[in-house]
């Protein structure tokens, strides 16, 4: 980081999800110089706690013409530059005997004068195609949803950013506005590491900080009133659809079920909580009780379906005063310009809009930041294939990979020729839920910003699996000390890794569910000692 004390950027960008990432990228790409500040791990937020649907904007046809425009075609766009991240599913909007049948006309006209493929198909053709979907089903719409990968699109981003120049600080928290004769001119931030403080000088700074950007905002002086909307969420666990399945009604709780890799997740529901719970957000019986009975009206199999964990995010929406829930603001993109809004220079905050809009995002905060800066290069960013998906894949016709090799493709993409894989020892697997091998840990780890289990677990998936991490989080900690760690450092993350998985795990501990965790719990705490590490501290 001292190298970094003494320059001064063109563009700060305040951050690390998805927006984030994109904002950084589309400005290196325009040849500014860029520094991406967060401050816990890439993806902490927002990014990393949703249904990992890509739209295509159907959901939001009739409520919001706006959005399901800008869906599609960001839907589309993703489909070629993140291809590695984008598995292209399909999607069905069923409806249901309680549902009004009348509503699917309405639905089918807002998507086609959004520009979204919709065709009525008939209830048998529905069950053909989508054997898991609810049979008494008197409707069904098939459109083009696909799943998206949120963390490795993410790392994607930051990679690409990176290759253009820009410069990358996790776990730094910015604690600060600089600002001199009305306009802001850097960052102060901390480094939640080590707790030291450091001023980082930029013509500009883009607030791109989710939901936390409301007090990115209020340390410049400026108010950006937003709506803490909390979704929550549940992963079952194993795969139970193929296909997108929605309930064609406006939007409300629990009416979407995705595929995603070798799981399945139901969402979302949507209440108000205050900004102060937003770090900490509790997942209560009700909530799970209501995606569990929703769940079921769309996928029957979900009644004997073991759930593995239960997880809550915060939509950051743009605030009105006059609705409770949140589900009649606009998912529509923000960007303030605060010198207009506020008189005050060298502030661009973008919100709002929704994960799979985030390059359409970027790109408006780019622009309007090379404007400031008197750039004119245009915007690449719907064209240039991100790292993963661009170039050779690096596979030799004919030759045999194993299935981590296959796994580890579907996940880094062509990157996969980057993971030494010539070693027995390099192709062993740490996480057999998920097929992650060693290789393609030290992979992570020396190139993805890895710096403990909880990042790996974003970047490889070590730990999300069936088991989640009772094996293979022991395995992963141990890869981590033959990379450098120190041993009690890398015991002391373990414990940490272990609670965090548990608190996921909480809202559903039953069934198998509650037999695995007492089994983790056995290994390490009564094999590893795990649990009296803090005793012995």
């Amino acid at each position: 980081m001292d190298r970094n004390i003494s320059k001064c950027y063109d563009v700060i960008v305040v951050g690390g999800g998805i927006t984030g990432a994109g904002t950084a990228r589309d400005c290196a790409m325009r040849g500014l110089s860029v520094l991406l500040v967060e401050k816990f791990d890439f993806t902490n937020g927002a990014t990393g706690r949703n249904h990992g649907l890509l739209h295509s904007g159907a959901r939001y046809a009739v409520t919001d013409s706006e959005s399901a425009s800008e869906c599609i075609r960001e839907n589309m766009i993703l489909r070629k530059i993140a291809r590695h991240c984008v598995e292209e599913t399909d999607g069905l909007f069923i409806t249901l005997p309680e549902d009004d049948i009348s509503f699917q006309g309405t639905f089918v006209e807002a998507c086609r004068r959004a520009g979204i493929r919709a065709d009525i198909i008939s209830p048998e053709e529905a069950r053909r195609i989508e054997p898991s979907v609810n049979p008494s089903l008197i409707g069904a719409v098939r459109v083009p949803d696909a799943s998206v990968d949120p963390f490795h699109l993410t790392t994607a981003n930051i990679l690409d950013a990176r290759a253009h120049g820009a410069d990358v600080l996790s776990y730094h928290e910015v604690v600060g506005i600089l600002q001199e004769n009305g306009r802001v001119g850097g960052v102060r931030v901390r480094n939640n590491h080590n707790g030291e403080e450091s001023e980082m000088r930029a013509r500009l700074v883009i607030n791109a900080a989710g939901i936390w950007g409301h007090s990115i905002a209020r340390m410049a002086g400026v108010t950006v009133n937003m709506f803490p909307a909390k979704g929550t969420l549940l992963v079952f666990g194993h795969r139970v659809n193929n296909m997108v399945i929605n309930r064609c009604r406006k939007p409300a709780n629990a009416d979407i079920l995705v595929p995603d890799d070798a799981v399945c997740v139901i969402g979302t529901t949507s209440d108000r909580v205050g900004y102060d719970t937003v770090d900490n957000l509790e997942i209560t019986p009700g909530e799970v009780d209501i995606l569990i009975k929703e769940g079921e009206k769309l996928a029957p199999a979900l009644a004997s379906t073991r759930i593995l964990r239960a997880y809550a995010g915060v939509r950051p929406l743009v605030a009105a005063d006059n609705d409770p829930s949140g589900r009649s603001i606009s998912r529509g993109i923000v960007c303030l310009d605060h010198e207009s809004r506020d008189g005050l220079a060298g502030l661009i905050t973008i919100t709002g809009g929704k994960m799979m809009t985030y390059r359409l995002m970027a790109e408006m905060a780019t622009d309007l930041a090379c404007k400031k800066l008197g750039v004119s290069k245009p915007c690449r960013t719907a064209t240039a294939p991100l790292p993963g998906t661009g170039g050779t894949d690096g596979d030799r016709p004919g030759k045999f990979y194993s299935t981590a090799h296959n796994a580890a493709r579907g996940r880094q993409g062509n990157r996969v020729r980057e993971i030494e894989e010539q070693r027995a020892e390099d192709r062993a697997l740490v996480c057999e839920c998920e097929e992650v091998s060693v290789g393609e840990v030290k992979y992570a780890i020396s190139q993805l910003h890895v710096h403990d289990l909880v990042n790996l677990r974003r970047r490889t998936r070590v730990g999300m699996g069936t088991c989640q991490g009772e094996l293979c989080a022991c395995r992963a900690a141990g890869v981590m000390c033959e990379t450098g760690k120190e041993a009690r450092e890398a015991l002391a993350d373990l414990g940490s890794f272990l609670n965090e998985r548990w608190k996921g795990m909480r809202p559903v501990a039953w069934g198998s569910t509650l037999d695995e965790s007492q089994l983790t719990a056995t290994i390490y705490g009564g094999l590893c000692g795990v649990d009296r590490l803090a005793v012995d501290d």
